[in-house]
């Protein structure tokens, strides 16, 4: 029990010896607006939303069902639903992950999105990324890249603007037909 309370002690103790000073250190939300801090401040260090909770930049772990950055998110991201509506840079595990900036790190869920530029790993059913792909979209349903891929995409389906790569599934597009516009199984351009 006291390696528990010792533990406990370390983490609020670095959580908040990580905030700037225009940030608050820890943030305990149940549902927007009935949270700690504000949700037109940074958070930099914890965040906690036990339903709902929204903030404007967040450094840091963020735990929750929906978790909601207005601005954009650095460190790690939890959650049944997450929502950023800047860039993230780290790590988003949720079942729905939606990031209306560029994405640069690991996604992981059911549903990913991003509406930005990717750079870095999409794993789940379904990836979108409305910009371009550097790196891996892993997806066991579909993966499209809107502006193209220099990379990997492995899926059922598989849609670019452009490949500069290899795309392995089921039905394989490239839409600027650059060399080939469509192959099953396996299509490569380099």
């Amino acid at each position: 029990m006291k390696k528990i309370i010792f533990m406990f002690c370390v983490l609020m103790f670095s959580t908040l010896a990580m905030a700037r000073a225009d940030e608050s250190g820890i943030q305990l939300a149940l549902w927007n607006p009935v949270q700690l801090v504000n949700q037109n401040y940074s958070v930099g260090g914890l965040r906690l939303d036990l339903i709902y909770g929204q903030n404007y930049d967040v450094r840091g772990l963020d735990l929750g069902f929906v978790n909601r950055s207005t601005g954009q998110e650095d460190g790690v991201q939890f959650g049944f639903v997450n929502m950023v509506d800047d860039h993230f840079y780290g790590w988003q595990d949720g079942v729905v992950n939606v990031v209306s900036g560029d994405f640069v790190g690991f996604q992981e869920g059911d549903v990913n999105s991003v509406d930005g530029n990717l750079c870095g790993v999409q794993y789940g059913l379904v990836n979108m990324t409305k910009g371009h792909v550097k790196g891996v979209q892993l997806g066991f349903l579909w993966n499209s890249a809107d502006e193209g891929i220099d990379g990997v995409q492995i899926g059922i389906i598989n849609t670019a603007y452009t490949l500069d790569g290899i795309q392995i599934g089921l039905l394989n597009f490239n839409k600027s037909n650059i060399p080939i516009g469509f192959f099953p199984i396996v299509n490569a351009a380099f």
